[in-house]
């Protein structure tokens, strides 16, 4: 049987096994090894190929990146940065009507460019910020909109597993994929911000008028801005290190990690039970996107083989449409896909097969590792598996129905494709910051 037909064969076992629910890491693996066999007639090569990809696949030093981000994620949490992010952000905002949930982004903006994961963001900030929003009245929606929005930036402001991810199947710097992912960040936020104000003027009932206080002085700001001052240093040293090229991604997240550790050790929030347990999430995380990673690699290798990667890109870069339309063409098929799998999932199936056809196109791997993660990280709030909304459901439990979070989340999920459009006809937003580094 022809070597492209058996490839497409395996594309249509491997939807369907997840479908079915299988562990999307051995739907991978077994499509791969199945597709090898058949393609070669011999057993043994897609067995050498498990072999082969497990060893040497996440073998290389810059794998390490993974496991000390994930670390120094699980210590700041553990550390408490997220509510002092929040109690900051809400003090300096608390005069702006709608102030709380523009506080709620802002410091998920800060928390993600120390974490690099939406659904801690989730969690953390269902526990301060819902609450607080709560008791002064917000719209319930509205409220639980803003921290599921929100959350997102977590895997687009560095550092993010998703970068880490996309820079290991299409071997592009891990350091320039994080600095790339600064400004698209900060622009997405303050799209954020722009779109509540705007929300809150057109409906009032969403947020009410902010209390009359005592204005903000600077001694009343300066103790607000001392308790943060360390949480800002870590990212400042994290993420500056890397941009000026002090340290490798690898080196900058073992500094972060030991940053978090102190901060946790000085705050007092570590003993040895929540440490253990801290380093055993560390590694069940690492573990499980390792094996998807091997798993991944070995399906690439098998569409390589069938020559179903080459043909494809032949035939999309022959199609009479402009480079730019074959762009929101992937697009559209990570933001369809965000709707039944999760974000890594995306990456993995996906990735294998647009690489050749950007790389056709003369497009910029980093800027297309900025967009890809953009459109799949709105799968986080697209029905019916949004991620981090059925996370704000196991968070609440019985205070919200998914049906609320997805109303609420609706305004930042379009908030999210106006910064889509914007990063994707102007791709200086994503590379600016990168032709800096050093």
């Amino acid at each position: 049987m022809d070597p492209l037909l058996i490839a497409l064969i395996m594309l249509g076992v491997l939807i369907l096994g997840i479908v079915l629910g299988i562990h999307v890491g051995v739907v991978l693996a077994g499509s791969a090894m199945l597709g090898l066999w058949w393609i070669t007639g011999n057993f043994m090569v897609g067995i050498r190929l498990l072999e082969t990809t497990a060893y040497r696949g996440i073998m290389e030093y810059a794998f390490g990146v993974l496991p000390m981000f994930a670390l120094l994620g699980a210590l700041a949490a553990v550390s408490g940065i997220g509510d002092e992010l929040y109690d900051a952000s809400n003090i300096l905002l608390s005069r702006v009507r709608g102030g709380l949930a523009i506080a709620t982004v802002v410091a998920n903006a800060i928390f993600a460019a120390i974490t690099g994961v939406s659904l801690a963001s989730v969690v953390i900030f269902c526990k301060i910020a819902i609450p607080q929003m709560k008791r002064l009245g917000y719209e319930k929606k509205f409220s639980l909109g803003c921290v599921a929005g929100s959350s997102v930036l977590g895997m687009l402001i560095p550092p993010s597993a998703l970068f880490i991810i996309y820079g290991v199947l299409t071997e592009q710097a891990i350091g320039k994929l994080f600095i790339a992912g600064i400004l698209p960040g900060i622009l997405l936020s303050a799209i954020y911000c722009v779109g509540i104000l705007i929300m809150v003027r057109i409906r009032p009932a969403l947020a009410p008028i902010p209390p009359k206080g005592e204005k903000l002085t600077f001694a009343k700001v300066l103790p607000v801005m001392l308790r943060t001052g360390w949480s800002i240093a870590l990212i400042l040293i994290v993420l500056g290190g890397i941009w000026f090229g002090f340290f490798t991604p690898t080196e900058a997240g073992a500094i972060g990690a030991f940053g978090a550790l102190l901060l946790a050790l000085a705050k007092r929030r570590l003993n040895m039970t929540l440490f253990w347990r801290t380093m055993m999430d560390t590694g069940y995380v690492c573990a499980s996107i390792f094996f998807l990673l091997i798993t991944a690699q070995m399906y690439s290798r098998m569409l390589t083989v069938s020559g179903l990667a080459a043909k494809s890109s032949t035939f999309i870069t022959s199609l009479p449409v402009s480079p730019l339309t074959v762009i929101w063409m992937f697009m559209f098929i990570a933001i369809i896909a965000g709707c039944f799998l999760d974000s890594t999932s995306i990456l993995l199936i996906c990735v294998p097969l647009m690489l050749p056809v950007v790389k056709a196109l003369n497009m910029d791997l980093i800027w297309f590792g900025v967009v890809m993660v953009v459109a799949v990280e709105m799968g986080l709030l697209t029905p019916p598996f949004g991620m981090s909304v059925f996370a704000i459901k196991a968070v609440l439990r019985d205070e919200c129905t998914v049906g609320e979070v997805f109303l609420g989340a609706a305004p930042f999920l379009g908030m999210m494709f106006v910064c889509l459009i914007f990063l994707v006809h102007y791709p200086w937003i994503s590379l600016y910051l990168v032709n800096f580094m050093g």
